[in-house]
């Protein structure tokens, strides 16, 4: 439907600070273009809820595939694909998953770390380091953030412990080929600062109800600030009140709520 934008686009926005929204389908992708965004995220916990699955790579790469490709095609702006940890343990995976995502348009891809296996929640560093080598070998085109779930998985025995992980594969990371080190679950002012420096200012962390607001993240040197499943989570939300409300009282106040009309939504797609 538009031009895709590549990712030497993508690249420099990151350049003073990019707020990302992430996307669950082509409509939340045209919503946040419409808004003036220059760039979006996908949402892999969006795009499974949103096709019937819970999030953890349950939803198949070819299923996965065909979302984000939906969501490419209908806006004009980079799109980076959340690609959780790349649809296989091995590195030839990971090539292979990166390689699709480039081919479809994607302006750049997540892959983290956290393997979703209980007895190693996290890859070892060098596994992780060799899967971002392929990624980075099959797909230069790409921009490529290395995600590490130390702090969402509360890593180690400590916060000094979980820290000193943190900035190790972050550094082997970077050193893998990685353009930015996204670190989810991580608010706290002075240990963002720390981390900025150790990256030279590449670092994404990932923002929500609660969380500072994007100017103060950047202000302590993060390059990016997204939203991961915050949205979508609303929307949900959302619905479920609607439902409430309907089957409880058989009255529809709510869905009156901050509602687009049907031409508006049609225009969005035109």
């Amino acid at each position: 439907m538009y031009p895709i934008t590549n990712s030497v686009e993508f690249s420099r926005l990151h350049r003073q600070g990019l707020l990302l929204p992430n996307a669950w389908d082509a409509a939340s992708a045209r919503s946040f273009e419409a808004a003036g965004f220059e760039a979006i995220g996908t949402t892999s916990a969006g795009i499974a809820w949103a096709s019937g699955f819970p999030d953890g790579q349950r939803l198949s790469l070819a299923d996965m595939e065909r979302e984000i490709s939906k969501i490419v095609k209908a806006v004009g702006i980079p799109v980076n694909a959340d690609l959780e940890a790349g649809y296989g343990d091995t590195p030839e995976a990971v090539a292979d998953s990166a390689s699709r995502m480039q081919a479809l348009g994607a302006a750049g891809i997540n892959l983290e770390d956290a393997s979703g296996h209980e007895a190693e929640p996290l890859y070892s560093l060098e596994a992780q380091q060799r899967r971002l080598e392929a990624a980075r070998r099959h797909a230069p085109d790409l921009f490529l953030t290395a995600r590490t779930d130390t702090y969402l998985l509360g890593f180690g025995a400590g916060a000094q412990e979980r820290l000193d992980e943190t900035l190790r594969r972050g550094r082997a990371y970077l050193g893998a080929g990685a353009d930015l080190v996204f670190v989810p679950g991580l608010a706290e002012p002075q240990t963002l600062r720390v981390l900025s420096r150790a990256f030279e200012g590449r670092l994404a962390v990932m923002a929500g109800p609660g969380a500072p607001p994007a100017p103060e993240l950047w202000s302590l040197g993060v390059r990016r600030v997204s939203t991961g499943p915050s949205a979508m989570l609303r929307v949900l939300g959302l619905t479920a009140r609607m439902a409430r409300e309907l089957r409880q009282h058989g009255t529809s106040a709510t869905l009156a709520t901050d509602a687009l009309s049907f031409e508006q939504a049609q225009h969005l797609f035109r």
